[in-house]
Protein backbone atom coordinates (compact mmCIF):
# COMPACT_ATOMS: atom_id res chain seq x y z
CA UNK A 1 0.00 0.00 0.00
CA UNK A 2 1.45 3.31 -0.88
CA UNK A 3 2.00 5.88 1.92
CA UNK A 4 -0.97 8.26 2.52
CA UNK A 5 -0.48 12.09 0.75
CA UNK A 6 0.30 13.34 4.69
CA UNK A 7 2.62 11.30 5.16
CA UNK A 8 5.98 12.27 4.65
CA UNK A 9 7.41 9.39 2.66
CA UNK A 10 4.67 10.18 0.03
CA UNK A 11 6.83 13.41 -0.66
CA UNK A 12 10.34 12.01 -0.99
CA UNK A 13 12.22 12.00 -3.68
CA UNK A 14 12.27 8.74 -5.89
CA UNK A 15 15.49 6.77 -6.73
CA UNK A 16 16.23 8.56 -9.81
CA UNK A 17 17.40 11.75 -7.19
CA UNK A 18 19.68 9.81 -5.32
CA UNK A 19 23.45 11.33 -5.05
CA UNK A 20 26.49 10.15 -6.43
CA UNK A 21 28.17 11.80 -3.47
CA UNK A 22 26.31 12.53 -0.21
CA UNK A 23 27.03 9.45 2.15
CA UNK A 24 23.22 9.40 2.21
CA UNK A 25 20.03 11.42 0.78
CA UNK A 26 19.92 13.22 4.32
CA UNK A 27 22.63 15.41 2.77
CA UNK A 28 22.60 15.75 -0.73
CA UNK A 29 20.52 14.74 -3.80
CA UNK A 30 21.04 14.78 -7.50
CA UNK A 31 20.16 18.55 -8.02
CA UNK A 32 22.89 19.43 -5.64
CA UNK A 33 25.89 16.80 -6.95
CA UNK A 34 28.26 18.72 -8.72
CA UNK A 35 27.04 18.99 -12.83
CA UNK A 36 28.22 15.80 -15.14
CA UNK A 37 30.06 17.31 -18.27
CA UNK A 38 26.66 16.47 -20.45
CA UNK A 39 24.84 19.46 -18.30
CA UNK A 40 27.28 21.98 -18.50
CA UNK A 41 26.31 23.85 -21.24
CA UNK A 42 26.61 27.75 -20.52
CA UNK A 43 28.68 29.04 -23.08
CA UNK A 44 30.18 32.99 -23.29
CA UNK A 45 27.02 34.15 -24.89
CA UNK A 46 24.62 33.02 -21.95
CA UNK A 47 26.60 34.92 -19.66
CA UNK A 48 26.45 37.94 -21.90
CA UNK A 49 22.67 37.16 -22.06
CA UNK A 50 22.49 36.65 -18.37
CA UNK A 51 23.80 39.98 -17.36
CA UNK A 52 22.37 41.83 -19.98
CA UNK A 53 18.81 40.00 -18.80
CA UNK A 54 20.01 41.34 -14.92
CA UNK A 55 21.09 44.83 -15.91
CA UNK A 56 17.92 45.43 -17.37
CA UNK A 57 15.22 45.74 -14.40
CA UNK A 58 13.40 48.81 -12.99
CA UNK A 59 16.09 48.51 -9.62
CA UNK A 60 19.18 49.29 -11.89
CA UNK A 61 17.24 51.78 -14.14
CA UNK A 62 16.25 53.52 -10.34
CA UNK A 63 19.65 53.71 -9.11
CA UNK A 64 21.51 56.24 -11.10
CA UNK A 65 18.55 58.63 -10.67
CA UNK A 66 18.74 57.55 -7.06
CA UNK A 67 22.06 59.12 -6.70
CA UNK A 68 21.23 62.39 -8.01
CA UNK A 69 18.48 62.85 -5.54
CA UNK A 70 21.33 62.46 -2.99
CA UNK A 71 23.23 65.81 -4.88
CA UNK A 72 25.88 63.76 -7.02
CA UNK A 73 26.11 65.34 -10.34
CA UNK A 74 25.28 62.27 -13.10
CA UNK A 75 29.13 62.93 -13.92
CA UNK A 76 29.34 61.93 -10.38
CA UNK A 77 27.06 59.36 -10.39
CA UNK A 78 27.96 57.11 -13.12
CA UNK A 79 31.74 56.73 -12.09
CA UNK A 80 29.77 55.11 -8.84
CA UNK A 81 28.52 52.92 -10.82
CA UNK A 82 31.43 51.96 -13.05
CA UNK A 83 33.46 51.54 -10.56
CA UNK A 84 31.44 49.69 -7.89
CA UNK A 85 30.59 47.38 -10.69
CA UNK A 86 34.06 46.72 -11.91
CA UNK A 87 34.83 45.34 -8.26
CA UNK A 88 31.77 43.24 -8.07
CA UNK A 89 32.52 42.04 -11.63
CA UNK A 90 36.38 41.44 -10.10
CA UNK A 91 34.67 39.39 -7.00
CA UNK A 92 31.97 37.32 -9.54
CA UNK A 93 34.67 36.09 -11.61
CA UNK A 94 36.93 35.05 -8.77
CA UNK A 95 33.65 32.79 -6.86
CA UNK A 96 32.46 32.25 -10.21
CA UNK A 97 35.67 30.72 -11.50
CA UNK A 98 35.63 28.81 -8.61
CA UNK A 99 31.79 27.39 -9.41
CA UNK A 100 33.30 26.51 -12.93
CA UNK A 101 36.02 24.54 -11.62
CA UNK A 102 34.52 22.07 -9.16
CA UNK A 103 31.13 22.90 -10.45
CA UNK A 104 29.09 23.06 -7.36
CA UNK A 105 26.30 24.77 -5.67
CA UNK A 106 27.35 27.87 -3.52
CA UNK A 107 25.50 25.85 -0.47
CA UNK A 108 27.73 22.90 -0.79
CA UNK A 109 30.63 25.19 -1.93
CA UNK A 110 30.28 27.00 1.48
CA UNK A 111 30.47 24.13 3.75
CA UNK A 112 34.63 24.20 2.69
CA UNK A 113 34.73 27.95 3.70
CA UNK A 114 32.70 27.94 7.23
CA UNK A 115 32.34 24.44 8.08
CA UNK A 116 29.50 21.62 7.25
CA UNK A 117 27.27 22.94 9.95
CA UNK A 118 28.25 26.63 10.10
CA UNK A 119 27.48 27.16 6.30
CA UNK A 120 23.53 26.42 6.80
CA UNK A 121 23.65 30.15 8.61
CA UNK A 122 24.28 31.74 5.66
CA UNK A 123 22.06 29.47 3.27
CA UNK A 124 18.85 29.46 6.42
CA UNK A 125 19.19 33.76 5.73
CA UNK A 126 19.09 33.78 2.00
CA UNK A 127 16.73 31.48 1.77
CA UNK A 128 14.09 33.73 3.95
CA UNK A 129 15.60 36.96 2.30
CA UNK A 130 15.33 35.42 -1.24
CA UNK A 131 11.36 34.47 -0.56
CA UNK A 132 10.94 37.77 0.50
CA UNK A 133 12.39 39.66 -2.11
CA UNK A 134 10.75 37.31 -4.60
CA UNK A 135 7.22 38.54 -3.46
CA UNK A 136 8.45 42.03 -4.00
CA UNK A 137 9.84 41.77 -7.10
CA UNK A 138 6.69 39.43 -8.29
CA UNK A 139 4.98 42.71 -7.01
CA UNK A 140 6.69 45.56 -9.12
CA UNK A 141 5.71 42.98 -12.13
CA UNK A 142 2.36 43.31 -11.46
CA UNK A 143 2.61 46.95 -11.79
CA UNK A 144 4.11 46.26 -14.90
CA UNK A 145 0.87 44.18 -15.76
CA UNK A 146 -1.20 47.01 -15.15
CA UNK A 147 0.08 49.89 -17.03
CA UNK A 148 0.30 46.76 -20.35
CA UNK A 149 -3.17 46.42 -19.85
CA UNK A 150 -4.12 49.86 -18.99
CA UNK A 151 -2.43 50.38 -23.16
CA UNK A 152 -4.55 47.92 -24.08
CA UNK A 153 -8.00 48.59 -22.48
CA UNK A 154 -7.79 52.34 -20.69
CA UNK A 155 -11.10 51.51 -18.89
CA UNK A 156 -8.81 49.16 -16.61
CA UNK A 157 -7.98 51.70 -14.85
CA UNK A 158 -11.84 52.87 -13.32
CA UNK A 159 -12.45 48.82 -12.22
CA UNK A 160 -13.88 49.40 -8.96
CA UNK A 161 -12.37 48.04 -6.10
CA UNK A 162 -14.14 45.60 -4.09
CA UNK A 163 -11.52 44.87 -1.46
CA UNK A 164 -11.44 46.78 2.04
CA UNK A 165 -9.04 49.29 2.55
CA UNK A 166 -6.96 47.35 5.33
CA UNK A 167 -6.16 44.67 2.78
CA UNK A 168 -3.57 47.53 1.14
CA UNK A 169 -4.15 45.82 -2.31
CA UNK A 170 -7.24 46.99 -4.78
CA UNK A 171 -9.03 44.56 -6.87
CA UNK A 172 -7.40 45.62 -10.16
CA UNK A 173 -4.06 45.15 -8.28
CA UNK A 174 -5.06 41.82 -7.12
CA UNK A 175 -5.87 40.82 -10.84
CA UNK A 176 -2.49 42.35 -11.93
CA UNK A 177 -0.96 40.40 -8.98
CA UNK A 178 -2.33 36.94 -9.81
CA UNK A 179 -1.55 37.77 -13.42
CA UNK A 180 2.14 37.99 -13.23
CA UNK A 181 2.49 35.05 -11.28
CA UNK A 182 0.73 33.14 -13.51
CA UNK A 183 2.99 34.12 -16.02
CA UNK A 184 6.17 34.11 -14.31
CA UNK A 185 5.03 30.59 -12.47
CA UNK A 186 5.75 28.09 -15.53
CA UNK A 187 9.07 29.33 -16.13
CA UNK A 188 10.30 27.73 -12.81
CA UNK A 189 9.77 24.22 -14.31
CA UNK A 190 12.77 25.04 -16.56
CA UNK A 191 15.94 23.75 -15.79
CA UNK A 192 18.87 25.90 -14.50
CA UNK A 193 20.79 24.81 -17.54
CA UNK A 194 18.13 25.09 -19.93
CA UNK A 195 16.93 29.06 -18.36
CA UNK A 196 19.86 30.38 -20.28
CA UNK A 197 17.98 30.58 -23.13
CA UNK A 198 14.86 32.65 -21.34
CA UNK A 199 17.72 34.87 -20.52
CA UNK A 200 18.91 35.02 -23.93
CA UNK A 201 15.43 36.34 -25.39
CA UNK A 202 15.01 38.57 -22.57
CA UNK A 203 18.92 40.08 -23.33
CA UNK A 204 17.83 40.58 -27.00
CA UNK A 205 14.39 42.12 -26.58
CA UNK A 206 14.16 44.34 -23.72
CA UNK A 207 17.79 46.12 -24.36
CA UNK A 208 15.61 47.08 -27.62
CA UNK A 209 13.12 48.65 -26.01
CA UNK A 210 14.70 50.47 -23.65
CA UNK A 211 17.48 51.78 -26.53
CA UNK A 212 14.13 52.99 -27.82
CA UNK A 213 12.91 54.62 -24.74
CA UNK A 214 16.48 56.33 -24.28
CA UNK A 215 16.09 57.61 -28.27
CA UNK A 216 12.75 58.91 -27.44
CA UNK A 217 14.22 61.11 -24.58
CA UNK A 218 16.63 62.24 -26.84
CA UNK A 219 14.25 63.19 -29.83
CA UNK A 220 11.53 65.12 -27.18
CA UNK A 221 13.82 67.19 -25.10
CA UNK A 222 15.97 69.72 -26.26
CA UNK A 223 19.97 68.52 -26.98
CA UNK A 224 20.99 71.02 -24.16
CA UNK A 225 19.03 69.84 -21.63
CA UNK A 226 20.76 69.01 -18.30
CA UNK A 227 20.98 65.57 -16.84
CA UNK A 228 20.71 66.71 -13.22
CA UNK A 229 17.24 67.69 -13.22
CA UNK A 230 17.69 68.72 -9.27
CA UNK A 231 20.36 71.39 -10.24
CA UNK A 232 21.74 70.30 -7.02
CA UNK A 233 25.55 69.83 -6.22
CA UNK A 234 27.77 68.97 -3.00
CA UNK A 235 31.01 69.82 -1.82
CA UNK A 236 33.98 68.66 0.29
CA UNK A 237 33.60 65.53 3.12
CA UNK A 238 29.51 65.76 2.26
CA UNK A 239 30.56 65.10 -1.56
CA UNK A 240 32.52 62.23 -0.93
CA UNK A 241 30.66 60.40 1.63
CA UNK A 242 27.87 60.74 -0.70
CA UNK A 243 29.79 59.50 -3.48
CA UNK A 244 30.88 56.31 -1.02
CA UNK A 245 27.52 55.94 -0.12
CA UNK A 246 26.32 55.46 -3.92
CA UNK A 247 29.31 53.39 -4.40
CA UNK A 248 28.25 51.11 -1.60
CA UNK A 249 25.03 50.96 -3.53
CA UNK A 250 26.07 49.98 -6.89
CA UNK A 251 27.88 47.10 -5.18
CA UNK A 252 25.08 46.38 -2.78
CA UNK A 253 22.64 46.12 -5.84
CA UNK A 254 23.80 42.68 -6.85
CA UNK A 255 26.05 41.70 -3.98
CA UNK A 256 24.28 38.36 -3.40
CA UNK A 257 24.96 37.14 -6.54
CA UNK A 258 28.88 37.62 -5.92
CA UNK A 259 28.51 35.53 -3.39
CA UNK A 260 26.16 32.91 -5.11
CA UNK A 261 27.17 32.95 -8.52
CA UNK A 262 28.86 29.22 -8.23
CA UNK A 263 25.22 28.16 -8.61
CA UNK A 264 25.01 29.48 -11.92
CA UNK A 265 28.85 29.33 -13.24
CA UNK A 266 28.65 25.56 -12.50
CA UNK A 267 27.07 24.74 -15.00
CA UNK A 268 29.76 26.87 -17.33
CA UNK A 269 31.11 24.92 -20.54
CA UNK A 270 34.42 25.35 -19.12
CA UNK A 271 36.02 27.71 -16.87
CA UNK A 272 36.97 30.70 -19.51
CA UNK A 273 33.09 31.06 -20.84
CA UNK A 274 32.72 32.96 -17.30
CA UNK A 275 35.40 35.34 -18.00
CA UNK A 276 33.12 37.57 -19.92
CA UNK A 277 31.77 38.45 -16.62
CA UNK A 278 34.69 40.84 -15.76
CA UNK A 279 33.97 43.14 -19.08
CA UNK A 280 30.01 42.20 -19.61
CA UNK A 281 28.58 43.54 -15.60
CA UNK A 282 30.10 47.15 -15.51
CA UNK A 283 29.20 47.66 -19.26
CA UNK A 284 25.71 46.74 -18.93
CA UNK A 285 24.95 48.39 -15.91
CA UNK A 286 27.13 51.73 -16.23
CA UNK A 287 24.81 52.00 -19.98
CA UNK A 288 21.66 51.51 -17.95
CA UNK A 289 22.39 53.52 -15.18
CA UNK A 290 22.61 56.30 -17.88
CA UNK A 291 19.54 55.32 -19.77
CA UNK A 292 17.95 56.28 -16.13
CA UNK A 293 19.31 59.17 -15.83
CA UNK A 294 18.99 60.87 -19.36
CA UNK A 295 15.25 59.53 -19.60
CA UNK A 296 14.31 60.45 -15.92
CA UNK A 297 15.66 64.04 -17.09
CA UNK A 298 13.55 64.17 -19.96
CA UNK A 299 10.26 63.17 -17.66
CA UNK A 300 11.34 66.23 -15.42
CA UNK A 301 11.25 68.56 -18.99
CA UNK A 302 8.47 67.41 -20.48
CA UNK A 303 5.97 66.92 -17.71
CA UNK A 304 7.62 68.96 -14.39
CA UNK A 305 8.17 66.29 -12.25
CA UNK A 306 11.54 63.82 -11.45
CA UNK A 307 10.11 60.52 -12.13
CA UNK A 308 12.24 58.16 -10.82
CA UNK A 309 10.14 55.18 -11.65
CA UNK A 310 10.25 54.24 -15.32
CA UNK A 311 6.69 52.88 -15.07
CA UNK A 312 5.21 56.30 -13.43
CA UNK A 313 6.84 58.02 -16.53
CA UNK A 314 4.98 55.15 -18.78
CA UNK A 315 1.70 56.03 -17.24
CA UNK A 316 2.24 59.70 -19.25
CA UNK A 317 2.63 58.55 -22.43
CA UNK A 318 -0.95 59.24 -24.78
CA UNK A 319 0.92 56.73 -26.89
CA UNK A 320 -0.42 53.52 -25.99
CA UNK A 321 1.41 51.30 -28.58
CA UNK A 322 4.60 52.68 -26.83
CA UNK A 323 3.31 52.18 -23.32
CA UNK A 324 2.32 48.57 -24.48
CA UNK A 325 5.27 47.62 -25.42
CA UNK A 326 7.56 49.40 -22.82
CA UNK A 327 5.11 47.44 -20.29
CA UNK A 328 6.14 44.13 -21.62
CA UNK A 329 9.87 44.63 -21.96
CA UNK A 330 9.80 45.38 -17.83
CA UNK A 331 7.69 42.76 -17.38
CA UNK A 332 9.98 40.29 -19.25
CA UNK A 333 13.26 42.36 -17.12
CA UNK A 334 11.35 41.33 -13.54
CA UNK A 335 10.75 37.97 -14.15
CA UNK A 336 14.25 36.88 -15.63
CA UNK A 337 15.18 39.33 -12.57
CA UNK A 338 13.09 37.43 -10.30
CA UNK A 339 13.72 33.63 -11.52
CA UNK A 340 17.83 34.44 -11.72
CA UNK A 341 17.89 35.93 -7.96
CA UNK A 342 15.56 35.32 -6.21
CA UNK A 343 13.75 31.80 -6.69
CA UNK A 344 16.82 29.63 -8.49
CA UNK A 345 18.55 31.17 -5.40
CA UNK A 346 16.10 30.01 -2.44
CA UNK A 347 15.52 26.76 -4.76
CA UNK A 348 19.19 25.65 -4.44
CA UNK A 349 18.91 26.29 -1.10
CA UNK A 350 16.12 24.43 0.13
CA UNK A 351 17.62 21.61 -1.78
CA UNK A 352 20.92 21.43 1.01
CA UNK A 353 18.52 22.29 3.57
CA UNK A 354 16.09 19.28 2.89
CA UNK A 355 17.53 16.82 0.15
CA UNK A 356 15.42 14.15 0.44
CA UNK A 357 12.25 15.62 -0.24
CA UNK A 358 13.10 18.95 -1.96
CA UNK A 359 14.55 19.63 -5.39
CA UNK A 360 15.29 22.79 -7.35
CA UNK A 361 11.92 22.14 -9.50
CA UNK A 362 10.08 21.78 -6.11
CA UNK A 363 11.95 24.36 -4.37
CA UNK A 364 10.86 26.96 -6.68
CA UNK A 365 7.74 26.07 -7.10
CA UNK A 366 7.35 25.88 -3.09
CA UNK A 367 9.42 29.65 -3.17
CA UNK A 368 6.48 31.10 -5.68
CA UNK A 369 4.13 29.88 -3.58
CA UNK A 370 5.43 31.26 -0.51
CA UNK A 371 7.15 34.12 -1.33
CA UNK A 372 3.95 35.18 -4.04
CA UNK A 373 1.35 34.61 -1.42
CA UNK A 374 1.55 33.52 1.79
CA UNK A 375 4.08 36.79 2.41
CA UNK A 376 1.33 38.93 1.25
CA UNK A 377 4.19 41.30 -0.75
CA UNK A 378 1.70 43.80 -0.77
CA UNK A 379 1.11 44.28 3.06
CA UNK A 380 5.03 44.64 3.96
CA UNK A 381 5.10 47.18 1.17
CA UNK A 382 2.26 48.68 3.06
CA UNK A 383 3.58 48.43 6.30
CA UNK A 384 6.91 47.66 6.83
CA UNK A 385 9.03 50.15 5.66
CA UNK A 386 11.78 49.53 8.36
CA UNK A 387 11.82 45.52 7.55
CA UNK A 388 12.54 47.07 3.44
CA UNK A 389 15.13 48.50 5.20
CA UNK A 390 16.69 45.90 7.08
CA UNK A 391 16.32 43.87 3.87
CA UNK A 392 18.14 46.53 2.17
CA UNK A 393 21.13 46.21 4.54
CA UNK A 394 21.72 42.75 3.90
CA UNK A 395 24.73 43.78 2.48
CA UNK A 396 26.68 44.06 5.84
CA UNK A 397 26.78 40.44 5.75
CA UNK A 398 27.40 39.71 2.14
CA UNK A 399 30.49 41.56 1.73
CA UNK A 400 32.59 39.78 4.73
CA UNK A 401 30.43 36.28 3.08
CA UNK A 402 32.33 37.10 -0.34
CA UNK A 403 35.77 38.23 1.12
CA UNK A 404 36.01 34.68 3.62
CA UNK A 405 35.35 32.65 0.14
CA UNK A 406 37.37 34.80 -2.01
CA UNK A 407 40.21 34.30 0.26
CA UNK A 408 39.50 30.74 1.68
CA UNK A 409 39.57 29.17 -2.01
CA UNK A 410 42.28 31.20 -3.31
CA UNK A 411 44.83 31.96 -0.40
CA UNK A 412 44.26 29.67 2.09
CA UNK A 413 43.73 26.37 -0.26
CA UNK A 414 45.15 27.76 -3.11
CA UNK A 415 42.10 26.48 -5.29
CA UNK A 416 43.06 22.50 -3.75
CA UNK A 417 39.96 21.57 -2.38
CA UNK A 418 38.47 17.87 -2.07
CA UNK A 419 35.13 17.92 -3.83
CA UNK A 420 33.42 14.79 -2.66
CA UNK A 421 34.13 15.80 1.11
CA UNK A 422 32.25 18.92 0.90
CA UNK A 423 29.47 16.05 1.15
CA UNK A 424 30.49 14.83 4.32
CA UNK A 425 29.24 15.86 7.32
CA UNK A 426 32.53 14.10 9.16
CA UNK A 427 34.80 14.85 6.73
CA UNK A 428 37.72 17.02 6.22
CA UNK A 429 35.46 20.13 5.83
CA UNK A 430 33.81 19.55 9.44
CA UNK A 431 36.33 22.15 11.27
CA UNK A 432 35.33 22.10 14.91
CA UNK A 433 32.42 20.57 15.75
CA UNK A 434 30.81 21.67 12.39
CA UNK A 435 32.08 25.21 12.62
CA UNK A 436 35.19 26.97 11.18
CA UNK A 437 35.94 29.33 14.07
CA UNK A 438 38.22 31.19 11.88
CA UNK A 439 35.20 32.33 9.45
CA UNK A 440 32.77 32.59 12.38
CA UNK A 441 35.56 35.38 14.30
CA UNK A 442 35.83 37.14 11.00
CA UNK A 443 32.10 37.81 10.23
CA UNK A 444 31.69 38.63 14.02
CA UNK A 445 34.30 41.54 13.75
CA UNK A 446 33.94 42.85 10.33
CA UNK A 447 29.66 43.09 11.07
CA UNK A 448 29.39 44.27 14.46
CA UNK A 449 31.04 47.72 13.93
CA UNK A 450 28.47 48.29 10.95
CA UNK A 451 25.27 47.41 13.34
CA UNK A 452 24.81 51.01 14.32
CA UNK A 453 24.87 51.86 11.16
CA UNK A 454 22.08 49.33 10.03
CA UNK A 455 19.66 50.13 13.22
CA UNK A 456 19.79 53.59 12.23
CA UNK A 457 19.06 52.63 8.50
CA UNK A 458 16.24 50.65 9.84
CA UNK A 459 14.80 53.39 12.22
CA UNK A 460 16.51 56.81 11.46
CA UNK A 461 15.06 58.19 14.88
CA UNK A 462 17.89 56.14 16.54
CA UNK A 463 20.98 58.39 16.57
CA UNK A 464 24.41 56.77 16.31
CA UNK A 465 26.46 59.42 15.38
CA UNK A 466 29.30 58.96 13.08
CA UNK A 467 29.08 55.25 13.02
CA UNK A 468 26.58 55.60 10.46
CA UNK A 469 29.59 56.34 8.11
CA UNK A 470 30.78 52.76 8.00
CA UNK A 471 27.42 51.68 7.12
CA UNK A 472 27.62 53.93 3.90
CA UNK A 473 30.71 52.11 2.90
CA UNK A 474 29.59 48.49 4.51
CA UNK A 475 30.16 45.73 1.60
CA UNK A 476 33.89 47.41 1.02
CA UNK A 477 34.73 47.41 4.57
CA UNK A 478 33.20 43.82 5.19
CA UNK A 479 34.83 42.15 2.38
CA UNK A 480 38.33 43.51 2.85
CA UNK A 481 38.00 43.27 6.68
CA UNK A 482 36.50 39.63 7.17
CA UNK A 483 38.82 38.74 4.29
CA UNK A 484 41.88 39.82 5.77
CA UNK A 485 41.31 38.95 9.41
CA UNK A 486 40.40 35.34 7.88
CA UNK A 487 43.58 35.32 6.20
CA UNK A 488 45.51 36.09 9.13
CA UNK A 489 43.85 33.55 11.46
CA UNK A 490 44.18 30.63 8.69
CA UNK A 491 47.75 31.57 8.43
CA UNK A 492 48.42 31.58 12.52
CA UNK A 493 46.55 28.19 13.07
CA UNK A 494 46.45 27.04 9.69
CA UNK A 495 43.33 24.34 8.87
CA UNK A 496 45.52 21.53 8.27
CA UNK A 497 42.95 18.96 8.59
CA UNK A 498 41.36 20.45 5.21
CA UNK A 499 44.83 21.06 2.90
CA UNK A 500 45.36 18.78 0.30
CA UNK A 501 47.92 18.44 -2.48
CA UNK A 502 45.98 19.02 -5.13
CA UNK A 503 42.58 19.77 -5.84
CA UNK A 504 40.27 16.28 -6.10
CA UNK A 505 37.38 17.11 -8.27
CA UNK A 506 34.43 15.10 -9.24
CA UNK A 507 35.13 14.81 -12.40
CA UNK A 508 37.39 12.36 -11.69
CA UNK A 509 34.32 10.08 -9.83
CA UNK A 510 32.32 10.55 -13.45
CA UNK A 511 34.98 9.01 -15.37
CA UNK A 512 35.71 6.20 -12.80
CA UNK A 513 31.63 5.73 -13.34
CA UNK A 514 31.76 5.86 -17.31
CA UNK A 515 34.96 3.11 -16.98
CA UNK A 516 32.50 1.14 -15.03
CA UNK A 517 29.74 1.19 -17.01
CA UNK A 518 31.14 0.77 -20.31
CA UNK A 519 33.58 -2.23 -18.94
CA UNK A 520 30.29 -3.66 -17.48
CA UNK A 521 28.89 -3.15 -20.83
CA UNK A 522 31.21 -4.69 -22.82
CA UNK A 523 31.45 -7.91 -20.11
CA UNK A 524 27.71 -8.26 -21.03
CA UNK A 525 28.26 -8.41 -24.88
CA UNK A 526 31.37 -10.82 -23.93
CA UNK A 527 28.98 -12.84 -22.09
CA UNK A 528 26.68 -12.91 -25.27
CA UNK A 529 29.08 -13.63 -28.05
CA UNK A 530 29.85 -16.89 -25.81
CA UNK A 531 26.53 -18.06 -25.11
CA UNK A 532 25.63 -17.51 -28.81
CA UNK A 533 28.70 -19.34 -30.25
CA UNK A 534 28.24 -22.62 -31.41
Amino acid sequence: MSPGFMHRSYWALNEGHISRFGPSSRWSNKDMDPVPPEKRTWRTWDFIAYWISDATNAAVWQLASSMLAVGLSWRQALPAIAVGNTIIAAVVVLNGTTGARLHVAFPVLNRSSFGFWFSYFSVISRVVLAMFWFGIQTFTGSECVYQMLKAIWPSVAHIPNRLPASSNITTVGMMCYFLYWLIQFPLMFISPQNIRHFFTVKGIVVPIAWLSILIWAFVKVPPKTSLDPLHTSLHGSGLSWAWLSALNSALGIYATLAVNIPDFTRYAKNEKAQYIQMFIIPVAFTLIGFAGIAVTSAGEVLYGEILWDPLRLIDKWDNRAAAFFASFSFILATIGTNISANSLSAANDMTVLFPNYIDIKRGQIICAIIGGWVLCPWEILASAPGFLSFMSGYTVFLGPFAGIMVVDYWLVHKGNVDVPAMYDPNGRYRYWKGINWRAAVALLFSITPTLPGLINNINPKIFVGNASFLFDVAWLYGFFSAGGLYLLLSKAFPPLETFVDKAILADDIYLDATIDESSSIGDKKTSHSATAAP
